[in-house]
Formats: structure tokens, sequence, C-alpha cells
């Protein structure tokens, strides 16, 4: 494992929310600190399996799966630029939008880019919500071949 000093490339995973938002601040300040490059990740989960979504209830027409991927794609790109240029000129941002399942991306992206460290948020579910929904965080913990930092979004007040 790479010592603190030798942390070069660091992998944040992001996504529209608050959640995301103090890990990914934290990750940039980091990489600051450290002179490391930086690579943003954003993962979308792809869509039920169905031809298209409509509620047949409310005669609304169907929306094809296509539009809904395309439409996702274009969120994310919008997004990755949008952290990627309040990081500034003077860091070179690496950005990837993928896919898929959001554990298995942030791993593969990881291993792919090299990245010595990976940093993501964590919405803070717990009981049944994180039962349901497990933590991709937690599961990218489990599977990473380099450290994870884990930013909680949690206040120090918060008890």
């Amino acid at each position: 494992m790479k010592t603190f000093n030798q942390i070069h490339k660091i992998l944040i995973a992001v996504e529209d929310s608050q959640y995301s938002e103090r890990a990914t601040g934290y990750g940039i300040e980091l990489a600051k600190k450290l002179g490391a490059e930086i690579a943003l990740l954003h993962v979308n989960e792809l869509p039920v399996a169905t031809p298209y979504v409509a509620d047949p209830l409310l005669n609304e027409p169907p929306i094809m799966m296509p539009e809904i991927i395309h439409a996702q794609e274009d969120a994310s790109k919008k997004l990755l630029n949008k952290i990627a240029d309040s990081i500034g000129e003077e860091y070179m941002v690496y950005t990837f939008h993928k896919a898929g399942n959001p554990k298995d991306e942030i791993l593969n992206t990881a291993e792919e880019w090299d990245a010595d460290i990976i940093i993501l948020g964590t919405h803070g579910r717990t009981g049944f919500d994180h039962f349901i929904s497990g933590s991709v965080a937690e599961r990218v913990v489990r599977k990473a071949k380099c450290p994870v930092l884990i930013v909680p979004n949690k206040d120090s007040e918060e008890k």
C-alpha cells in the first residue's frame, strides 16, 4: 500500500447530491495539497429493463429508454464539467461517466486509471433503508485494491 506522500492519483466518485458535495470538496482539497491528479467519476445506474416507462392510468405517452439513457448521459457530462470547471485550469482533471452498477464501475475505473485512493461520500442510511439499499461505499471498501476514504455527510454536532 502506498504511503500518504505516494498518492498521485485521486479518484472521486461524484453524484448530483448534497452527500457527494462534501466528499468532492474534500477530495479536491486533498489533491491540491498533495499535488495529485484528479479524476471525477459519475455512474448512471441502468434503467429498468423495459421498452418504455409510462403510467397508463394517467394516459402518459411512453418514454423510450434510449431517450432516458441519453438524458442521463447529458446530465452526467454537465455535472462532471461543472465540478471540473470549479477546480480551475491549473489542475489536470480527468472525467469518466459510466453506466452500470455504481460499485462495479467505481472499482473498475479505479483499477483502469490506476488510482492511488478512492474518495466517496455516504448517504448515512441506517436500519431498514441500509438493509434494502445496501451501501455503495461499504461495498467499494470491501473490494477495493487501493485505500478508500469515505467522507460522511454528518455535521460534527449531529449524534
